[in-house]
């Protein structure tokens, strides 16, 4: 496992914050989608060589997965079995505990900030609210996406940082946008 390890730490430097873009309307709280989860990893694995993978283990009554690593090189890093019962057993109740679930174990297994959603019974800790508007900067997000050019992604990266207001979490995040989509552009970091 020293290929893979290895490989994963340096991933794991690369990591995005997961970015709380949903809104649950019951609680009025925002939260991170599975897509947010994979998407604020997913290049810094692939870029090392690491492929995702979550494995379905079968359960009549819930969903197992387990979410595994493998190396270009062959080696694999598994990250344990993690069960979570269906609240109901039809289809609907099924994959929303597989959504649940692949969300809670990738977030556990690439040591992320899990973020309360629909789970709000399960903490009630105080939560530090940053200033900045997250919907604004969504929006920011998605102006930088449509960028076709470096110029314009260079203006767009430029109101970005603007808006953070010196938000720390949120420039990083942006700098890392930038950087991603600066070499699909074709320039260099």
């Amino acid at each position: 496992m020293k290929l893979v390890s290895t490989a994963f730490v340096k991933a794991q430097k690369e990591f995005s914050p997961v970015l709380k873009t949903h809104v649950n309307p019951h609680f009025k709280s925002r939260y991170a989608d599975l897509a947010s989860c994979v998407e604020a990893v997913i290049d810094a694995l692939n870029n090392n060589g690491i492929a995702l993978m979550q494995k379905l283990h079968e359960k009549p009554d819930g969903i197992a997965i387990e979410t595994i690593f493998v190396h270009e090189s062959g080696e694999s890093m598994a990250n344990g079995i993690l069960f979570f019962p269906a609240p109901k057993h039809d289809p609907q109740g099924f994959m929303s505990c597989l959504t649940y679930i692949r969300r809670a174990s990738l977030m556990t297994a690439c040591g992320i900030a899990a973020e309360d959603d629909d789970g709000n019974a399960a903490s009630r800790k105080k939560e530090v609210k940053s200033n900045v508007n997250e919907s604004e900067m969504a929006d920011y997000m998605a102006l930088m996406d449509e960028c076709v050019t470096l110029e314009a992604l260079q203006k767009a990266f430029t109101q970005a940082i603007a808006a953070t207001d010196g938000d720390i979490p949120w420039q990083k995040v942006f700098i890392s946008k930038k950087d991603q989509l600066k070499k699909k552009l074709g320039g260099s970091k």
